[in-house]
């Protein structure tokens, strides 16, 4: 579940925080002093666990399970504060896709879930979505798959309208086969409205099409940087900073609060939207929106952005237990559950394309299929590989793309200044 592009930035203010929860909690776990063991889960947003986490405990007695939930800029900086401390780390974290490779690397500091049966789950997933969450060949076992982020491009079908352009979901998407199709659609679209801003910002156009590539900034061979000589970067820097020259973006940072009221006052027509996009929108935007929204086919043909895992750390008192609970939270049952609950896409195939799924309609979206329309995106996608210092280094071009946004730079100035700021911080 990727929540920001710029989100995974390390901030002076994420890491003192991080030291003060570190210093303020104990262990992950323990006894909650009446002879029940007691549980804790770290997660960032909304993964639907509370009623769940409710049924567990119900069903469960013995057990009592608090759920911690911190913004995802501090999630990922606090845990690895609290994974090199020793201390203060849930039972349970949750690890965000783009930060797997990262946490990987700290392998040693988690709990081999193969030691207590995760292995013979291997067939649940997706291959691709298995693979990400573990290490040494297949032995280690880090993290369970929650969800993942197959994409699709929402828009408001009144400010289309507007604009004289279709509304219909199916005709939308046949507009945009391709990004460079998608930006002429733009052009069309600031003719008509100049008062309105075709896209949200240039940041998350830049993801979805660099997510629709198997290798970004790392080689998938031996994880070097290769963001300086990768043509599919700079096409994908080049087409999402257009639409910033043009000032045919809000020039928004993804899914602020800045974000939120422009949603509230329809002041953009479309966002690119991984199935777990579909919540925020909504509660930036408000009910008065309801039905003006749409979902179609994104360009380029799916993608995947985001998604996330379980992993348990060894600071538990409880491994077995909360691996028992990961384990349930990740079913495929549970999955769908949560899938009709908050749209968060399963990365199960027996979760995503089981009926229930594939018939769920999206109320507020106009009754978009949703499962439909994600299932097959997730049908086609091919992941992009995540270099270990990529987290590092995708803040860098998400901060160029926003100086195109306003002025401050050319295109290819930011492109350049970005390109020497990566290579400086994978050094």
């Amino acid at each position: 579940m990727s929540r920001t592009l710029a989100g995974r930035a390390t901030s002076i203010t994420a890491v003192a925080l991080a030291a003060t929860l570190v210093a303020a909690c104990g262990g992950g776990g323990g006894d909650a002093g009446d002879g029940k063991i007691k549980l804790s889960i770290g997660v960032f947003s909304d993964f639907g666990y509370t009623n769940l986490i409710k049924e567990y405990q119900a069903s469960h007695p013995g057990i009592e399970i608090e759920q911690r939930t911190v913004k995802m800029e501090q999630h990922h900086t606090q845990l690895a504060t609290q994974l090199a401390g020793g201390r203060g780390a849930a039972d349970i974290v949750a690890i965000e896709e783009g930060n797997i490779t990262q946490f990987r690397q700290s392998k040693d500091k988690f709990v081999n879930l193969a030691d207590h049966g995760a292995k013979e789950l291997e067939g649940q997933w997706a291959a691709w979505k298995w693979n990400q969450g573990t290490a040494d060949g297949g032995n280690f076992v880090l993290g369970l798959g929650t969800d993942m982020g197959s994409l699709a491009l929402c828009y408001r079908r009144d400010l289309f309208e507007a604009a004289g352009l279709p509304t219909d979901r199916e005709q939308v998407g046949k507009l945009w086969p391709t990004w460079e199709e998608y930006l002429e659609v733009a052009d069309t679209f600031s003719q008509k409205l100049p008062d309105k801003k075709f896209v949200d910002t240039a940041q998350n156009v830049y993801k979805a099409i660099l997510d629709q590539t198997e290798e970004g900034y790392f080689a998938k061979a031996d994880d070097s940087f290769i963001g300086d000589k990768n043509d599919k970067v700079k096409r994908a820097f080049t087409l999402a900073a257009s639409l910033g020259e043009k000032k045919q973006t809000g020039a928004l940072a993804p899914f602020s609060q800045d974000w939120n009221v422009a949603l509230k006052q329809a002041s953009f027509a479309t966002t690119t939207c991984p199935a777990w996009a579909l919540a925020l929108i909504k509660a930036g935007a408000g009910d008065e929106a309801s039905g003006k929204w749409d979902v179609a086919a994104a360009p380029g043909g799916g993608g995947n952005w985001g998604g996330s895992f379980l992993a348990v750390p060894k600071q538990t008192k409880h491994p077995k237990e909360a691996y028992e609970l990961a384990k349930w939270l990740t079913a495929p049952e549970q999955q769908k559950r949560i899938f009709k609950e908050t749209g968060n896409l399963p990365s199960e195939p027996a979760a995503y394309k089981d009926p229930e799924v594939t018939a769920t309609t999206n109320e507020y979206f106009n009754a978009a299929p949703v499962g439909q329309i994600f299932g097959n995106s997730a049908e086609s996608l091919k992941p992009t590989y995540r270099g270990t210092k990529d987290a590092k280094v995708t803040p860098v071009f998400g901060n160029a793309l926003s100086r195109v946004e306003t002025g401050k730079q050319s295109t290819s100035d930011a492109f350049d200044q970005a390109v020497q700021e990566a290579r400086d911080a994978v050094k």
